[in-house]
């Protein structure tokens, strides 16, 4: 799953893809070649999400010294994050270059605001060029940092310069990751650079990394399964969250909703911060659920309930990694709906998406929990027999995870999806997330 990355931090240049020079308001070419953009989970040092890393999969290697082909792989990622029209990197978002695609126009429209440029010095790098080049990022606002690479003339006096140190864990042992730490830590005074642990396998290894004072932290050990556990659904905010969504989905009164909200104040005061949040956009103030029912209504008051079922308060990598999918997937399946299901309520998209985690957060089986929901046929179609009208989407926000570059391309041609059209609403979902999530502290 992370051989692609392997090969970029170990020194490996990737393959080429089509060129793209696309304007400033220009999008890639919608062509069923376009590869699909994928985006791994960043953790700090509290197992919060920080960011991600995006870049474009290869399936063959590149030799080191193709630097026309190099560039083009690099110009082919720029493009296709600069399609974006928003704000998508409102997490860190780090970017895999080579140090000769510094000059690539794409760059100078790429949105500058949390954005790590991660380099890879090519062999024949030059350090005046390079360190001259970081200066110029950095007035700018770009954040960079630069890949392990000891033996490189020019590494010296990059890592210097960038704010980022970057190590492949599973490509060293664990002495040189020991070492490579702390010399960052004490060799770089003056100036503070943050060390990055790239391909994480195992959680011992990222035990390790903690324990070395690594600061962000990246690879397939945050998919590992979580320890055994009780289930969750005991959690009293959850309870009642999902006592909430069921008197809503249902024929309960206005009063009988408020009364069962009152139970728990504290619930109630987080139910109610949350509506009112920037990241909701709401035109008119929510003080009570029973004005929540009248300016949303049902519909969208079940919607905003499922995003606060899964806020996050504990400090456990899984649990945000099940928070980053659900809102991911809710939101990927919305904006594709916009495309493939026109002139339909979204809503319904947007919970499938969001409750195909819930057998995840709660550590129940998704047919025991959605025994007890009122939900749309459709809805249940999708989520129970991968059926009907929303399952193609759903099927598409999924294989998004579990990247593999035939999978996306299946999925999203079953769908009506174009690759550069699923490049576009991965990023703006992205963005979402983190927006919301923002706001649940």
């Amino acid at each position: 799953m992370f051989s692609v990355l392997k090969k970029i931090f170990g020194g490996e240049a990737p393959p080429p893809h089509a060129s793209q020079s696309a304007r400033h308001d220009a999008p890639p070419p919608d062509s069923e070649d376009t590869p699909f953009l994928r985006r791994e989970a960043i953790f700090d040092r509290s197992n919060r999400l920080a960011g991600h890393l995006f870049h474009l999969p290869q399936s063959t290697p590149l030799a080191a010294d193709d630097k026309a082909r190099q560039r083009l792989l690099d110009e082919n990622l720029l493009a296709t994050l600069n399609a974006s029209p928003e704000s998508w990197n409102a997490n860190l978002a780090f970017i895999p270059l080579s140090s000769s695609s510094l000059d690539l126009p794409g760059l100078d429209r790429l949105k500058a605001a949390n954005v790590v440029l991660l380099l890879q010095l090519a062999d024949d790098a030059e350090a005046d060029i390079v360190c001259a080049a970081i200066e110029g990022l950095r007035e700018r606002g770009f954040l960079t940092g630069v890949f392990r690479q000891p033996k490189h003339p020019a590494f010296a006096r990059v890592i210097r310069l960038v704010d980022y140190a970057a190590i492949d864990i599973s490509a060293n042992d664990a002495m040189t990751a020991r070492d490579f730490s702390a010399a960052i830590r004490t060799g770089v005074r003056g100036h503070p650079v943050r060390v990055l642990a790239c391909n994480i396998d195992t959680a011992d290894e990222h035990r390790f990394c903690q324990q070395w004072y690594f600061d962000h932290f990246h690879g397939k050990f945050a998919t590992s399964p979580p320890a055994a556990s009780s289930p969750t659904a005991g959690d009293p905010d959850r309870a009642q969250l999902m006592n909430l969504l069921r008197l809503v989905q249902g024929d309960a009164e206005t009063a009988e909703i408020a009364a069962a909200m009152k139970l728990d104040p504290l619930l109630s005061f987080r139910v109610l911060r949350y509506l009112n949040s920037p990241a909701l956009g709401l035109s008119h103030r929510i003080d009570s659920l029973e004005q929540a029912l009248i300016i949303l209504g049902r519909q969208r008051l079940t919607r905003w309930l499922a995003v606060l079922l899964f806020s996050v308060r504990n400090s456990q990598i899984g649990d945000w990694l099940t928070v980053e999918n659900a809102l991911t997937r809710g939101r990927l399946m919305e904006v594709l709906g916009e495309q493939t299901m026109p002139g339909q309520s979204r809503d319904p998209l947007f919970l499938t998406g969001i409750f195909s985690c819930l057998d995840a957060l709660l550590r129940r089986p998704l047919t025991d929990i959605l025994d007890d929901m009122l939900l749309a046929e459709d809805i249940r179609l999708a989520l129970l027999q991968h059926d009907g009208p929303y399952a193609p989407l759903l099927a598409v926000a999924k294989a998004g995870e579990a990247f593999d570059q035939a999978g996306m391309k299946k999925t999203a041609l079953a769908a009506g999806i174009d690759p550069a059209s699923l490049n576009r609403a991965l990023l703006a979902a992205t963005a979402w997330a983190a927006e919301v999530a923002e706001y649940w502290e």
